[in-house]
């Protein structure tokens, strides 16, 4: 008899508990239907000036309360689409990723809007030490010579070498015919596209002609520019007296004039005296 009741109880237990799985399963089910959005995603990853096809793209559940900005819920929408900057598995798509529509694709696809990709001849030193990678940005100097500010030395020698800071934060788009922007090991390469202005380009051109480039890595954050006047051999090697000698000496100010103090006149003693031709007054 007591088995038997046993056997029933552990018999209705197993049933609550299973229809307590299936309910817990069913009320989980429509919370994620009901709190997720369908989003395309990169299903690979991707590089930049990559054309988007779907076999590098997918939908994918996301939570509906982080869904992003300009983000895309139909495949068919990126449909001849180009990635403009790397993208890596799972990351979700929006519209300040890819390239313009009508893009083909290629380097030209991740150049901003009015400007440039112009390419510099680097080694390993100029590209600094291979650290110089795409995503990456640099200052740029030249070395060359300039007689308008050559000044003699102290021997009479005149140098009119110079060496010049002539661009600022200028982005690296590719390192030789690789754009990936996911490095970090350090590459060394023979030529580096950078992304500029025509200005820019204009004078990184002239640069190039007229003297040795040379890169110089920056923190990606530092937007304060630089405002050097460049460096000649003279103030390369001053000395601390020259250097001294160089700055301006400061006035001292001047201090007003005080008005000279006159002495305060003494009162007088005066009298009238009658005389023959007259009165007349004498004073003491």
């Amino acid at each position: 008899m007591k088995s038997t009741r046993a056997l029933i109880m552990i018999g209705v237990s197993i049933v609550v508990a299973i229809i307590a799985v299936v309910l817990a399963s069913r009320w989980i089910s429509q919370q994620s239907s009901i709190n997720t959005s369908k989003l395309v995603v990169a299903a690979t990853d991707i590089n930049p000036g990559t054309r988007l096809t779907p076999e590098i793209i997918k939908l994918s559940d996301w939570p509906s309360g982080s869904v992003l900005k300009d983000s895309f819920s139909d495949l068919k929408l990126l449909e001849n689409r180009v990635a403009r900057i790397s993208l890596q598995k799972g990351e979700p798509l929006t519209e300040p990723k890819l390239a313009p529509v009508g893009s083909t694709g290629g380097l030209s696809a991740i150049v901003a809007e009015g400007k440039r990709a112009m390419t510099v001849r680097v080694n390993d030193v100029i590209g600094v030490a291979g650290f110089a990678l795409p995503g990456n940005y640099v200052d740029i100097l030249v070395s060359t010579k300039d007689d308008s500010r050559a000044q003699p030395n102290a021997g009479g020698v005149v140098d009119p070498s110079v060496s010049k800071l002539v661009l600022e934060k200028i982005l690296v788009l590719a390192v030789e015919q690789e754009a990936r922007q996911d490095q970090t090991k350090p590459k060394v390469v023979n030529a580096v596209t950078l992304e500029v202005t025509p200005e820019q380009a204009e004078k990184l051109d002239l640069a190039r002609s007229i003297g040795q480039l040379s890169l110089v890595l920056r923190n990606q954050v530092d937007n304060k520019p630089a405002m050097t006047d460049g460096a000649t051999k003279k103030t390369l090697l001053r000395t601390k007296e020259e250097q001294v000698a160089e700055k301006p000496v400061a006035e001292a100010p001047k201090t007003p004039r005080k008005a000279a103090k006159t002495a305060p006149r003494k009162a007088r003693w005066c009298q009238q005296i009658q005389t023959g031709s007259g009165m007349i007054e004498q004073c003491y």
